[in-house]
């Protein structure tokens, strides 16, 4: 993995060139959503996830032909299939939401992933929540209630989908964290890759149908961007640290709550707007409460 640069006053441009790449990759991200809401009309999800490891899988193989098979030895198989189904049941889940729901809600509920991760830590590891983390968490989730508006006929099974997504992420951040300890991030993005084709190629043909030809531009758009925001991502990490450039996940929010107004003519309403506020809120001191190092990140 790559060192981070050191952050002071004396590289205003390295910190200003991190962030940037930060934003432009949640903005290529952000676009890479809509254009899976708007693939969801005319294929079927599994086909747009497919797309998009199939390209990144491609995109890795020189890697893999120029590395040889000692390149992809690993002692930690177990983890990475969790990290792999993890993130590729978050992408299908985010896909499938969307299609029942304004872009920018179900952008919130993936976003929900720093929130979740101190649970899945504390499952994963078996450590114990810090008390300086609790309020943060009761902020965030105060604004995912907000959001969800639960009432007496229950919750939505779509706005559940869209919350699972954020907890595959959550796993996924914490399986790329534990594999970041042993193993080199080319390793870790090949097998993310494979494994996540490897899981969604059945979901594929048990749903097969036929891909209409102008449907296929738009598959390439998400899987060619997709890969290059693991690029331009891996490059702002050489610029900032982690605790810096995570934050700036959440313009996600704004860019597609724009696109939803431009595309979709949709307009968040008072509570969701405030839920979100709450979110990012948690979310950011999550971020910033003592412990929370570029490796908790």
């Amino acid at each position: 993995m790559q060192r981070t640069t050191t952050i002071n006053a004396a590289n205003p441009r390295q910190f200003a060139l991190g962030v940037g790449l930060g934003i432009l990759t949640v903005f290529l991200g952000s676009t890479v959503a809509a254009a899976g809401k708007h693939l969801s009309s005319q294929v079927h999800i599994s086909a747009i996830v497919l797309a998009q490891y199939l390209i990144c899988f491609v995109m890795v193989l020189p890697w893999w032909l120029r590395n040889g098979k000692r390149a992809v030895l690993t002692k930690r198989p177990i983890t990475h299939i969790v990290r792999g189904v993890s993130g590729c049941a978050c992408f299908y889940t985010y896909y499938l939401a969307m299609q029942h729901m304004p872009l920018v809600e179900a952008t919130l509920f993936r976003n929900t992933a720093p929130l979740l991760v101190p649970l899945v830590i504390l499952v994963w590891y078996r450590s114990a929540i810090p008390v300086a983390r609790l309020f943060p968490l009761i902020i965030g989730f105060a604004g995912v209630t907000l959001v969800l508006r639960p009432t007496f006929d229950g919750i939505s099974l779509w706005q559940l989908i869209a919350l699972s997504s954020g907890v595959g992420l959550a796993i996924s951040m914490v399986g790329t964290r534990e594999l970041a300890r042993t193993e080199p991030e080319s390793r870790i993005l090949f097998y993310y890759f494979t494994i996540s084709l490897l899981f969604v190629l059945p979901f594929f043909a048990l749903n097969y149908q036929p891909i209409p030809i102008d449907a296929l531009p738009w598959l390439a758009y998400v899987g060619v961007v997709m890969y290059g925001t693991f690029v331009i991502y891996t490059k702002a990490f050489a610029y900032v640290p982690s605790s810096i450039l995570a934050p700036t996940s959440y313009f996600a929010l704004v860019f597609s709550g724009l696109l939803d107004w431009m595309i979709w003519g949709v307009i968040p309403d008072t509570p969701t707007v405030l839920g979100i506020a709450l979110v990012v809120s948690g979310g950011l001191l999550i971020l910033r409460t003592p412990g929370t190092g570029a490796d908790d990140n």
